[in-house]
């Protein structure tokens, strides 16, 4: 009789310990869970605590991140450039026996809002660059490219586009193709200043 009372004893334990359980995990469902991971607030309480704002900051995040994505296409006419201004023939010029001295920078180019700014360093032929470049958060427009040094360059300059996109991060490893000045053009897109932070590290010369 005993052991019959404390079994049943017992099951009233586990049966309230489950009651108690479902309960406490319905209110957490009902005034955390739902406000924040769907927008659902039956209660209040969400704003109340505010667990609602959670949801409302991950809308906005997915918001901006696919309205950012929304740029012009890419596409071959926009690489280097136009057809009828010819390649100059300093391009086929041979390397240097010795490269320029090896060094690393790391500089900041402010870029106004809403326009467009260039930073190139000076490359001899083949010579090598790794190079990094990234924002705070803001994607910029960016033609990484080339221009070959001539002694009278004329008013439209040859260009060789190595990389265009809309990014906010870059990285990479150039073998300069000729000697000349290679670098960047920045394209701001929004009504703020943007920084673009370079880092580089290889063979070549910052133009003061």
């Amino acid at each position: 009789m005993t052991t019959n009372n404390q079994s049943l004893n017992s099951k009233k334990k586990i049966l309230k310990s489950l009651i108690l359980a479902f309960f406490i995990a319905s209110i957490v469902l009902l005034v955390a869970v739902l406000p924040a991971e769907y927008g659902i607030d039956p209660l209040g309480t969400g704003k109340l605590f505010g667990f609602s704002k959670l949801h409302k900051k991950e809308v906005e995040m997915n918001t901006t991140s696919s309205s950012s994505l929304n740029f012009n296409k890419i596409t071959l006419d926009d690489v280097g450039s136009s057809s009828d201004i010819i390649k100059p023939i300093e391009a086929n010029n041979a390397p240097p026996e010795k490269q320029l001295p090896k060094r690393e920078d790391v500089i900041k180019v402010i870029v106004p809002a809403k326009k467009g700014i260039e930073y190139k360093v000076k490359m001899l032929k083949y010579g090598s660059m790794k190079y990094e470049w990234s924002t705070t958060d803001q994607i910029v427009f960016t033609d990484f490219h080339g221009e070959v040094k001539q002694d009278n360059p004329p008013k439209d300059v040859f260009y060789e586009s190595y990389t265009i996109a809309y990014s906010n991060n870059m990285g990479g490893t150039l073998t300069a193709p000729f000697e000349g000045k290679h670098g960047w053009y920045f394209k701001n897109l929004i009504d703020n200043d943007v920084v673009v932070v370079v880092k580089l590290k290889g063979e070549y010369k910052l133009f003061n």
